[in-house]
């Protein structure tokens, strides 16, 4: 829908200061056309359904930590990580509400702060989760889940650890944005 409407440039069309051509379309050439999942989502229609997923799947982690809180609490007991977790999931819904609801061409700032809260805790969501399995283990069966859940859970850390790492110079981007410096074009707006 946003490649549609002309909001975002095609993926194959967008190559950084060597797409901008004078045959190739002006803005594709620009830091406001990048393709990614916030951008799709910045123009009506395409941020209705962003919000709208973004509320819905905050939901979704609301009633999972609340669900998996009250599995744990009834195999193993009262537990403080089992309320960590809880809390920490809860404080990622929080934060993907913030990514949904504040549009990053409009609230630059808080999309970010919602983006920076919503994945680490999420991340520290999981581990927990993957710690909560093993101390409820009581057959291999559930041993295997834990081993499973360790794995997957790492990768998704791995994942989040690399699309940091490149995505370093998007800070540098965010920060021009949010100090009011064009860093495509060097200059203070």
């Amino acid at each position: 829908m946003a490649l549609s409407n002309n909001h975002i440039c095609p993926v194959h069309n967008w190559i950084y200061n060597q797409s901008c051509e004078l045959d190739s379309p002006i803005s594709c050439c620009t830091l406001d056309h990048i393709p990614l999942v916030s951008k799709c989502g910045t123009f009506p229609p395409e941020s209705c359904f962003f919000s709208l997923i973004c509320s819905l799947g905050s939901f979704m982690v609301m009633l999972v930590g609340l669900l998996r809180y009250a599995h744990v609490i009834e195999h193993y007991g009262s537990s403080l990580l089992n309320t960590l977790g809880l809390a920490l999931g809860w404080i990622c819904a929080a934060g993907l509400i913030m990514v949904g609801n504040f549009q990053v061409d409009h609230a630059k700032v808080l999309h970010y702060i919602g983006a920076g809260v919503a994945f680490p805790t999420s991340m520290l969501f999981i581990f927990l989760q993957s710690i909560l399995t093993y101390r409820m283990a009581k057959s291999r069966g559930h041993y295997w889940t834990g081993h499973l859940r360790s794995i997957l859970a790492a990768l998704a850390f791995i994942t989040l650890i690399f699309s940091i790492l490149s995505a370093a110079t998007w800070l540098l981007v965010f920060l021009g944005g949010v100090c009011g410096v064009d860093v495509s074009r060097g200059k203070q707006e």
